[in-house]
């Protein structure tokens, strides 16, 4: 690992989670990421990682696979039911294909194999935070739209359906799941991608669930004769507007 001029990233006092049980390696990384503006927080061994994980919020993680007291893998998955959205980055030694899929498997964002260098881990964590900050801007953007669907009006902030002076408070699911629609009005939404995208699953129960929500959905719409939601057996679901 070589040592290089200062690159400033993008970032105010961003919060990292390290944890790697080579101390040498792991204070020469403390040093160098604290030198470019983060706050890292160095643990030598998974076990305590994860206790550190969930004594504090981190908006990014770097793991490395072989720790003592609890392996990398496993740390990995325990993060991701706390956090499923955090980013983590494997620093390894394991080159092993198996292993990069096997991280990439559990929802990791990059693998950077050791030796490495710390310009390149750096990049890599301003594009991952980059990336990151995009698809918020770009959710806020979104849950910020009224968006006409026939005769009513949705307010994807407010989960709010209207029509004339009614108005219909949709939950969290329903209006999640109208509001794909609407984005796919015209187009087929496959009833695995709604599943996945609202309750991060596709079994069975799941199915039936989208089910009801489809019924009710409708019945919502149902003031406006030239708004349907066809379903295809199996298979999904289309937003219609018909000609008037």
């Amino acid at each position: 690992m070589s040592q290089n001029n200062t690159i400033k990233p993008n970032t105010s006092k961003l919060r990292i989670l390290l944890v790697e049980d080579d101390v040498n390696l792991g204070f020469l990384l403390v040093d160098y990421l604290e030198s470019q503006g983060f706050d890292v927080k160095l643990y030598n061994d998974g076990l305590a990682g994860l206790k550190g994980f969930q004594m504090a919020p981190y908006e990014l993680c770097i793991v490395d696979i072989m720790l003592p007291n609890m392996d990398g893998f496993t740390l990995i998955e325990k993060i991701k039911e706390i956090n499923a959205r955090v980013p983590i980055i494997i620093l390894s030694a394991r080159s092993m294909k198996e292993d990069k899929i096997k991280g990439f498997a559990f929802g990791v964002d990059d693998y950077i194999t050791k030796p490495f260098d710390e310009e390149e881990l750096l990049y890599r964590i301003r594009a991952i935070m980059s990336r990151i900050s995009r698809e918020l801007d770009s959710k806020t953007a979104e849950s910020k739209e009224v968006i006409g669907i026939g005769c009513y009006l949705f307010d994807c902030e407010k989960q709010a359906l209207a029509l004339n002076d009614s108005t219909i408070r949709l939950t969290i699911k329903e209006a999640n799941i109208l509001k794909i629609l609407c984005k796919s009005k015209g187009r087929l939404v496959k009833r695995e991608e709604l599943m996945l995208e609202i309750w991060g699953n596709s079994d069975y129960f799941t199915g039936r669930s989208l089910d009801v929500f489809i019924s009710k959905l409708r019945k919502y719409l149902k003031n406006d004769p030239n708004l349907r939601i066809t379903s295809i057996p199996t298979v999904g679901y289309i937003l219609e507007e018909l000609s008037k």
